[in-house]
Order: C-alpha cells, then structure tokens, then sequence
C-alpha cells in the first residue's frame, strides 16, 4: 500500500520523511469531579501521577445544567491547594444568574485560580436528552457573554470551546466559526478543540479560522479510545466524526482492553505526530480521570517526568 493511500488512514505523518524531529509539544490535561469518595481518591492517584509531566494546566469539567458545580470546585481548589498544578475551572452559562456567576468567579480568584475554562453549557438533561439550551432568566445567554463577564470580574485567563466540525446546534458552518470569533473578541485567550480524529478536518479548521482573522491558538483536544462503543455514543452526542479506518483498529477487540490500550496508545500518539507535523505544538488531553494511556502518549510525544538526580 502506498504512503498516500496510508496518510489517509491515519497511519502516517503528513511530513514525508515521517520521523520528523519535533520538540516536545506543550500539554494539558481535563478531568471530570469524582462522585464518590473511592472515585475521588482514584482520580487523585492520577493527579499525582501526570503531575511530574509539568502540564501547562489542568480543568475540571462542570456537569449539564451545573450537575457537578459543587463537586468542580472541590476539585479545583483541591489541585490548587496541594498540589504545584495550575487548576483551570469550567463555567457555564446554565442553571445560574449573572451574580451568581459572578460571585464564583470571584471566590475562584480568591482561592488563587486565575484560569477558567467558559462554556456556554448543555442543557440540564444533557445534549443527548433531545432538550434545547435556553438561557437561564438573568443569566449570561451565551458563552461570550460569560467571557466578558468573566474579564469584568477579575483578570482571569479564558480558554474557550471551537469545534473543527461544527457544534450541533450551529445553523451553519460560518455562523459557529462567528461564534468563536465573539467569544475571543470578548476577552478569551485560547480556544481549545472537541476531540476530533480526521486530522486533516482540524488543519482545514484551522485555516478558516485564520482566514477569518483568528490569531489566538488553537488547541488540539485528543481523546484516546479505549471504549468504542463508549465513543460512538459521545461522538453522536457532539457531532464528531469517526473515520472508517479508526473503527477498523477496534474491530474484533471487545473482550481484549490490553490490545485496544495499545492501539488507542499507538493512534493518539500518531494523531499528535501528524499534528506537530503540521505545526501544532500544543494538545489538550480528555483523560476520562486515567493517567496509563496519557502517560505513555506524553512518553511518545517527548513529554517525561524528570529522571531523579543520582545518589
């Protein structure tokens, strides 16, 4: 088979010579709150495992509807108060006013937490639940708005949500790339990806983007797959796409998880490659709160923990 025929299935790196010589890219990770106790201690063992990896940030997601606010700010304050990690928290527009929001915000930058993740939100049933986000009465409507809530209240730095394919509600192409626009006019700093898996979806992406004046950076979101069932339904849930080639790695895996780590390792890693090929020097994680698949993509990506001095 040739090396085209191979590029378009994911397997190989759009530079030609294939083993470029990249610097390690930059990193950053997101988890989601733990709902129980032994869920907390678990996600706290991959804490301090990635912690040696020096990520630029780590986020905590906010549930549908504001689900898991009170669980998301344990979290972050938790990461901030015993560890050396810079916590990011997610906030959206739903379920909440403008003061309310506000007062948050604010109790976050007292905690010390200067970065927030702005989302609009999901509807309290989630995407998945067929029910329209409406804006809460008093609230902020839309996530630019909340972005420039957010700089009124404190100097914070803003990462943003841009979607490659799309976000489902959209009513066009050009009117979601609009909306990304607002939303960094308005004060944010960086947008960071849906995971996406089509790299060349995101190099188009991020061209139109450009074209239209975009000059923040643009993240990556990787998300590596170890339940593919799991991720079909996530990925009818975002609008994301999953190429035929990526479903064929899986197929025949569903009672060996030793097998998919490693294909899910071995296409991660290359989706970054290609990446960084391309000139992206920056990826943000979905660990799914697991650090074995993470580590072993940094390790790949260059990105290690520093070896101990010897005795």
């Amino acid at each position: 088979m040739s090396d085209s025929r191979l590029a378009g299935r994911g397997l190989l790196a759009a530079d030609p010579a294939h083993d470029f010589d990249a610097a390690p890219p930059r990193i950053s990770f997101e988890f989601f709150p733990p709902k129980t106790p032994e869920m907390e201690e678990r996600l706290w063992e991959v804490v301090k495992r990635v912690e040696p990896l020096a990520p630029r940030f780590v986020s905590v997601t906010y549930g549908a509807g504001g689900s898991t606010r009170e669980r998301t700010h344990h979290t972050v304050r938790r990461i901030r108060q015993e560890t050396p990690l810079e916590p990011a928290a997610h906030l959206t527009c739903v379920a909440a006013t403008r003061a309310e929001i506000d007062a948050v915000a604010a109790a976050y930058w007292d905690a010390g937490i200067r970065h927030i993740v702005a989302l609009r939100g999901d509807p309290p049933g989630g995407m998945s639940s067929g029910e329209r986000y409406a804006p809460h009465p008093g609230g902020y409507a839309f996530a630019a708005d909340l972005v420039a809530g957010l700089k009124r209240v404190a100097d914070f730095e803003i990462s943003v949500a841009a979607y490659p394919e799309t976000h489902p509600e959209a009513a066009s192409r050009q009117h979601d790339l609009d909306n990304l626009k607002q939303k960094l006019d308005a004060g944010a700093n960086r947008a960071i990806t849906q995971f996406f898996f089509d790299v060349d979806l995101f190099l188009r992406f991020r061209d139109r983007a450009a074209a239209a004046g975009v000059g923040v950076p643009i993240v990556p979101g990787i998300l590596p797959v170890t339940n593919f069932a799991q991720l079909r339904r996530m990925a009818t849930t975002c609008g994301a796409s999953i190429p035929a080639w990526m479903a064929a790695h899986f197929d025949g895996l569903d009672d060996d998880p030793d097998t998919r780590r490693l294909v899910a390792t071995s296409l991660a890693a290359e989706q970054c490659r290609r990446l960084q090929a391309n000139g992206c020097n920056e990826f943000h994680f979905y660990t799914l709160n697991r650090a074995d698949l993470i580590v072993a993509i940094c390790h790949l990506l260059g990105v290690r923990a520093p070896r101990a001095a010897a005795a």
